[in-house]
């Protein structure tokens, strides 16, 4: 049981997945804190599911991307080495980290065990931690009734894309690793998102048993809200409706704080994201709780993305 000292490194966990917990983890590891990354277990696109379906093993690709974020940044070309991506043969479309992940599954009989050998491997900096150890499948109920199963139909909707989702469950019902529960019970900080919503961040917070954990933890609670709006899940949505929606899983008064991008990128960066329907996310109606903490959280040029270093200085700051 791990047992909270505040005597100790700052304890700052992080949940979500995809690229969004590569950034902030990849800023926070350059502070002395003791990190944990918890991972959503519903990805099942690309390489990752067919790993999943042809192996019968949890999903590798958002524990792949968390585990380069928090290597140590001497050992980059097992980082690199990690996330290549074949382009032929049987192997393409597969990353070596995620073909790793799936033998280390295999040599040591668990995908946890699997985890714990990769960190060693990397060095890494922290606790990479799978939500829950059920195997599992998202699903999500649109505004007319229908129901989509699966993360990536959801990540790259077939469907009206204009249509938002009502409701979100994973199939069947995935309940809490206990380990993290422990975590989050002796956090000094938690760290929700950034990430995709639907895709990324509710996934963890529909698993039984986080909602309790999340609000018994004694934890200062931040959630960073999204740069850009993502097509067929969050369209049309303002900062204000991604704090409601994480607030309507969590209850409210659970936050703390709620981090918002205020640099608005320049029109030739948003124009690439034109054709996927996705704008900058504006402020829109916020309450007073959680307190919204304002910045320039963008990178300087490239993608709409969030800068990691700019991001782990404002949540260093808060604990």
């Amino acid at each position: 049981m791990l047992k909270k000292n505040k005597e100790k490194k700052p304890r700052i966990v992080v949940i979500g997945g995809g690229t969004g917990a590569f950034t902030v983890l990849s800023g926070l590891r350059k502070y002395p804190l003791e990190l944990a990354a918890i991972v959503s277990m519903a990805d099942d696109g690309g390489s990752t599911g067919v790993l999943r379906e042809e192996f019968g093993i949890l999903p590798p690709g958002d524990v792949r991307r968390v585990l380069v974020a928090m290597a140590h940044s001497d050992n980059r070309m097992m980082s690199e080495l990690f996330n290549y991506r074949f382009a032929e043969g049987g192997l393409r479309g597969h990353t070596f980290g995620n073909i790793m992940l799936a033998a280390l599954s295999r040599v040591t009989g668990s995908f946890e065990g699997a985890i714990y050998e990769a960190s060693r491997i990397l060095r890494v900096r922290g606790t990479v931690i799978p939500v829950t150890l059920d195997n599992v499948r998202l699903c999500a109920k649109l505004e007319n009734g229908a129901v989509i199963r699966g993360e990536s139909n959801i990540d790259m909707p077939k469907h009206d894309g204009r249509l938002h989702i009502k409701k979100l469950w994973l199939d069947p019902a995935a309940y809490l690793n206990k380990k993290a529960r422990e975590a989050i019970l002796a956090a000094d900080m938690i760290v929700i998102g950034p990430g995709d919503l639907y895709t990324s961040i509710m996934p963890n917070l529909v698993v039984h048993g986080m909602r309790d954990a999340i609000r018994k933890s004694r934890a200062k609670k931040a959630y960073v809200v999204n740069l850009m709006t993502k097509w067929g899940e969050t369209n049309g949505y303002a900062a204000a409706d991604f704090v409601r929606m994480v607030e309507k899983e969590l209850g409210g008064g659970v936050l703390h704080y709620a981090l918002i991008n205020s640099k608005h990128p320049s029109a030739d960066r948003l124009r690439q994201y034109e054709k996927e329907s996705s704008e900058f996310v504006a402020p829109g109606e916020l309450s007073k709780k959680p307190v919204a903490v304002f910045g320039d959280f963008l990178r300087n040029r490239g993608f709409v993305r969030h800068d990691p270093d700019k991001l782990a200085k404002v949540l260093v700051s808060l604990i």
